[in-house]
């Protein structure tokens, strides 16, 4: 009997880091700092979705742009409060005051899903020749949102993800909470969609 709930305890705890694992792939994990080659390599822009936390999101891409990951951050979203700004340019706002110069930023402010970022933020990289980029978003967003881009922006460009890894709804303790399963069910359900063309 014993036996019994030690092995299920162990495949409790294999099944919620195999998830987390799985929904927050990390491909800048390696890297000490930027690089000449590889995955560690500078890339042309920066690209931060809103939704969730959109200020830690935020915060994270200001931080790779500020160590010298890239020349240029993007930042997309249509506005949550249709009265006010978009969320792109309250991102961008956030951007300046912490130093990020104006001319190294760009705003997509049309997308309401995570299919539209990528849709739109094609036509933004594309009028600026730039092929490169490190996506970042939450983490438990991250999976589906790397899917999301890679479809759209094809071979033609390279994305690496790199998620926020602790946010106002995210952490590694995720699976603690009903919203952190909340959050776990809907995006396994949204990847879903994904593979079977209903993705949005």
């Amino acid at each position: 009997m014993l036996w019994r709930i030690i092995a299920t305890g162990v495949l409790i705890v294999v099944v919620i880091a195999g998830i987390g694992i799985y929904l927050a792939p990390d491909d800048l994990a390696d890297c000490k700092g930027v690089g000449t080659t590889g995955e560690c390599r500078k890339a042309d822009a920066i690209v931060v979705i809103s939704g969730g936390d959109t200020t830690a999101r935020t915060d994270e891409a200001i931080r790779l742009f500020q160590e010298g990951w890239a020349e240029y951050i993007v930042f997309s979203g249509a506005a949550a409060d249709k009265d006010g700004p978009s969320n792109a340019v309250a991102m961008k706002e956030h951007a300046l005051e912490n130093g990020v110069p104006e001319n190294q930023t760009i705003i997509e402010e049309r997308s309401e899903t995570t299919k539209q970022n990528a849709q739109e933020v094609r036509e933004q990289l594309e009028n600026l020749e730039i092929r490169d980029i490190i996506l970042v978003t939450s983490g438990y967003h991250m999976r589906r949102a790397g899917l999301e881009f890679s479809r759209e922006l094809t071979n033609e460009f390279t994305v690496r993800r790199h998620p926020v890894a602790h946010d106002k709804q995210w952490s590694s303790v995720w699976w603690l909470t009903p919203w952190g399963w909340w959050l776990v069910l809907g995006e396994l359900a949204k990847i879903g969609l994904f593979y079977i063309g209903g993705s949005r």
